[in-house]
C-alpha cells in the first residue's frame, strides 16, 4: 500500500455553494469518504456524491447521524477516484440551500493476501470497493439491534419469511435460500441484542457457496461492546471497521474463526480487552482474532490494544496442509502474546507493526511454516520463537533448559523463514547458524549455543531464498515447506520497507480515524508488562460511545435494497385493452383517477407519499397468484384480480411492462428485474391482498 500515505491532503478545503450548511471537515478516505458540519437549523439534511461516472447519488439516510449540534455523513462503497460531496439542507419537506466540498481523493483498500485467492472477493463488494449486484443492506443501531427484519428466501420456490434480530436474520440464512449479497452496517455503540448464541452474534452459513457477506461499522464509531463474532461454515465473508470490547460470551472472543471457514477478511477493526476469564492467562479476555479449521484467511490493518493473546492460530489440522492465511499491516500495540502462535498452518505474516511487547511475537509450534517477511519490532521481547528450541529453552540463561524455560509450548516445533525484519530495542533473537546472537538488544558470542539445532528463525538475504530440507526442528523433525515460493500457491503482492509499513500501520490500522476511544501508552511502563492496565480496562469499562442520533427514513425495518428497480418499465398485453395502443400499462403517481382515450383501462394512484398506485390488469379465470422462481415470472391466474402492484422493499414502484397469457394464466417475466425481495400487492373482491418474493 504505498500510495495511500496521502489521503487526507484534501480534508478542510471546500467551495462553499451557500453558507447557511458550514462544513467543518470533508476527506476521502478508504473506499470511502465522510464529512462533518454544524447544525443551521434545518429539519433535517440530504446528502449527494458525485464522482467516478456518478453524478448527485443519494445516499442512505442511516449514513447520516446527529452528535449534538454537530452532524456527520460517512459515504461507503465508493471505488478510488475523485469525488465531491453535497450536503443539503431540508425544511418543510423541501431542500433549499447546500454547500459542496472540493475534490476529495478516495483511495482503494489493499486487497493482498490468501483471501483473495482463486478468484475469490470476500465480502458483499466488488474488488473496486463498489456494491456487488443485488446486495441487501441492513442497519443495525442500539435502538434497532432487536427490531431489526428481513424477509429471507426460505423456501426452494422463492417463498421468503420475516426474520426479526440480527442473529434471527442469519440463522435464517443459514437455513434459507437466499443468496444476495448481505451487508450488515454497525451504527455506534451497539450493546449486546436480546438474542444471541451464548453471548456472540454467530455468523454460520452451513458451508454453502455463493454467500457473500461483509459486516462493517459506519464512521469512526462503530463498537460492538460485551459481544463478539462467531464464524463457522462460511466463505466469502469480511468484517471491517468495528471496534470490539468488553467480550464477556461464553467462548470470551473477540472474533473467532472456529470451524469450516474460507476466504474470509477482518481488516480495519479494534480489539480491546474483554473480561477475564477462568483461566490466569486470560485477564485481559481470551483471544482477540483466532483462526481454526479455516482457510484462505487474511488478517489486515487490525488494531491490538494490549491484548494478552492476540493471534491463535492452528488447533487440530494436522499435518496435511491446505491451510494458508495472512496477517498484514496489523498494529500489536503493547499486545502480549501469540502474533501469531501458529500450529500446522502456512502463514505469511509481513509488514506488522510489534511495538512495545512483553512476551513474545510470532511462535511456530507443530510443524507449521512462518514466513516472517518485512516487519518492524519495537522492544518485542522475543520476536520469533519455535517451540522447544533456541529463545524458548535458553531464554535469559547460558543452558539448554526445556523443563523450566520452555514455557511458550511444549508442543514439538515448527519453522520459521525470516527476511528483512527491523528490530531494535530490548529483545532475544538467535538466527540459523549464527556464531553471534541478540541477547536483551545486545550482540553476544553464541558461547554454548548450537545454532543449527537451537534457533529460532532461518534468516534469508533474499525472499525467493528457500529453507533447505536440513533444516529441521529440534523437538519433531519437522521441515519448512516453502509454500511462499511455490507459485501455485502464493499470491501477488508488494511489501512495504519496515519503516514504510510502520507509518502505513499508524495512518490506517483500525478504524476511521482511528476509531473514537483514544488511548496513550506509557512506553517506559507498558513495554514490559503484561498486566491488566486498570486505567485502560476502567475506560473501556466506562465507555458508552456517542451514538449519533440516526436521521430518519421511509424503512420501518432498516433494510435498504442496494439496487432499485424503480426505472424498469414492463410494458403490457394484457387482454382487456381496447386497442394497442394502450398495451403499456404505466403504474402513475398522479393524484386522480384518470382515463386514457386510447384504453379502456384506468390507472388509480395517490400522490401521498409511501402509498402505491395499481394498474388495473383484466383477468378472465380464476386461479392463484405465485412466483415461478425457476423462469422467474409471476403468474397470475385469478380472474378477479383486479388491480396490481409491484414494489421494492424500499418502497420504490415497479412500472409493470410484458404480460404474456399463458393458457388460462397471465405471466409476468420479472428476469430484467435486479435481485431482491418484491412485494405484490393487488385487489380481490375480498379486498387488498398481498404477498412477497424473492428475485435471485
Amino acid at each position: 500500500m504505498k500510495q495511500i500515505v496521502s489521503i487526507f491532503a484534501c480534508a478542510g478545503f471546500f467551495a462553499v455553494a451557500n453558507a447557511q450548511v458550514s462544513l467543518q471537515i470533508a476527506s476521502g478516505a478508504l473506499e470511502s469518504a465522510y464529512a462533518e458540519w454544524a447544525s443551521d437549523g434545518s429539519d433535517s439534511y440530504n446528502v449527494y456524491y458525485s464522482g467516478a461516472g456518478a453524478s448527485d447519488v443519494k445516499v442512505d439516510a442511516p449514513l447520516i447521524r446527529k452528535y449534538g449540534s454537530k452532524f456527520r455523513v460517512d459515504v461507503v462503497g465508493l471505488k478510488a477516484g475523485s469525488y465531491t460531496l453535497k450536503v443539503a439542507s431540508v425544511k418543510g419537506g423541501k431542500e433549499t440551500a447546500s454547500t459542496t466540498s472540493k475534490s476529495l481523493e478516495v483511495k482503494a483498500h489493499d486487497r493482498a493476501g490468501f483471501a483473495f485467492s482463486n478468484g475469490h472477493v470476500p465480502g458483499a463488494y466488488n474488488a473496486d470497493g463498489t456494491l456487488k449486484s443485488g446486495a441487501v443492506v441492513l442497519y443495525i443501531s442500539e435502538s434497532t439491534k432487536n427490531t431489526v427484519k428481513l424477509d429471507v428466501v426460505t423456501s426452494n420456490k422463492g417463498a421468503v419469511t420475516e426474520s426479526v434480530g440480527l442473529q434471527n436474520i442469519l440463522t435464517s440464512f443459514k437455513k434459507g435460500y437466499d443468496k444476495r449479497p448481505l451487508v450488515i452496517r454497525l451504527l455506534g455503540n451497539v450493546t449486546d441484542p436480546e438474542v444471541t448464541d451464548k453471548g456472540d452474534i454467530t455468523i454460520d452459513m452451513g458451508k454453502k457457496e455463493g454467500l457473500s457477506m461483509t459486516v462493517e461499522g459506519i464512521g469512526n464509531d462503530a463498537t460492538a461492546n460485551g459481544w463478539g463474532f462467531r464464524v463457522k461454515g462460511t466463505q466469502d465473508l469480511e468484517i471491517r471497521n468495528i471496534g470490539i470490547m468488553n467480550v464477556d460470551s461464553d467462548e470470551g472472543d473477540n472474533i473467532t474463526l472456529q470451524q469450516d471457514n474460507q476466504y474470509i477478511w477482518v481488516h480495519n477493526n479494534d480489539f480491546f480487552y474483554g473480561h477475564a476469564g477462568s483461566d490466569k492467562d486470560q485477564v485481559k479476555g481470551d483471544g482477540a482474532l483466532d483462526c481454526k479449521l479455516s482457510t484462505y484467511v487474511t488478517f489486515s490493518y487490525n488494531h491490538f490494544w494490549d491484548n494478552g493473546k492476540s493471534n491463535l492460530l492452528g488447533l487440530k489440522e494436522g499435518a496435511n496442509g491446505g491451510y494458508y492465511i495472512t496477517y498484514h499491516h496489523n498494529w500489536y500495540d503493547h499486545s502480549d502474546s501469540r502474533h501469531p502462535r501458529v500450529r500446522y498452518y502456512s502463514a505469511h505474516v509481513y509488514n506488522n507493526y510489534y511495538d512495545g511487547n512483553a512476551k513474545y511475537g510470532a511462535g511456530s509450534t507443530l510443524g507449521s511454516s512462518v514466513f516472517m517477511e518485512a516487519n518492524y519490532f519495537r522492544n518485542c521481547k522475543y520476536p520469533m520463537m519455535t517451540s522447544l528450541q533456541g529463545t524458548d529453552v535458553y531464554a535469559s540463561g547460558t543452558k539448554r533448559d526445556p523443563t523450566n524455560n520452555g514455557t511458550f509450548s511444549k508442543e514439538a516445533g515448527g519453522t520459521i523463514k525470516a527476511y528483512n525484519n527491523h528490530m531494535e530495542g530490548s529483545y532475544t533473537f538467535i538466527p540459523y547458524g549464527a556464531s553471534k546472537y541478540i541477547l536483551k538488544g545486545k550482540e553476544t558470542a553464541i558461547g554454548d549455543i548450537d545454532s543449527k539445532v537451537d534457533f529460532d528463525a532461518y534468516v534469508v538475504s533474499s525472499r525467493e531464498a528457500q529453507v533447505p530440507s536440513s533444516v529441521k526442528s529440534y523437538d519433531g523433525a519437522n521441515t519448512y515447506n516453502n509454500f511462499d515460493t511455490d507459485k501455485s500457491i502464493m499470491y501477488s503482492y508488494t511489501a512495504d520497507s519496515p519503516e514504510q509499513a510502520v507509518a502505513n500501520v499508524r495512518a490506517y490500522a483500525g478504524r476511521l480515524q482511528g476509531g473514537d476511544f483514544k488511548w496513550t501508552f506509557d512506553n517506559s511502563v507498558d513495554d514490559a508488562s503484561s498486566d491488566v492496565n486498570q486505567a485502560l480496562k476502567d475506560a473501556l469499562m466506562a465507555y458508552k460511545g456517542s451514538n449519533g442520533e440516526v436521521m430518519e427514513y421511509s424503512s420501518s425495518s432498516s433494510v435498504i435494497q442496494s439496487s432499485s428497480s424503480s426505472n424498469v418499465i414492463l410494458s403490457s398485453s394484457s387482454e382487456g385493452s381496447s386497442n394497442s395502443s394502450s398495451s403499456n400499462v404505466i403504474l402513475s403517481s398522479s393524484s386522480e383517477e384518470s382515463s386514457d382515450s386510447s384504453s379502456n383501462e384506468k390507472v388509480e394512484s395517490s400522490s401521498s407519499e409511501g402509498t402505491m398506485g395499481f394498474a388495473k390488469v383484466m383477468m378472465t379465470k380464476p386461479r392463484e397468484i405465485y412466483y415461478d422462481a425457476r423462469s422467474a415470472s409471476l403468474v397470475i391466474g385469478a380472474a378477479d384480480i383486479t388491480r396490481l402492484d409491484i414494489i421494492g422493499v424500499d418502497g420504490r414502484r415497479v412500472n409493470i411492462t410484458d404480460i404474456k397469457s399463458v393458457g388460462d394464466a397471465r405471466v409476468l417475466d420479472m428476469s430484467s428485474l435486479r435481485a431482491g425481495v418484491y412485494i405484490v400487492r393487488f385487489l380481490t373482491p375480498l379486498g387488498l391482498q398481498t404477498m412477497k418474493f424473492v428475485k435471485n
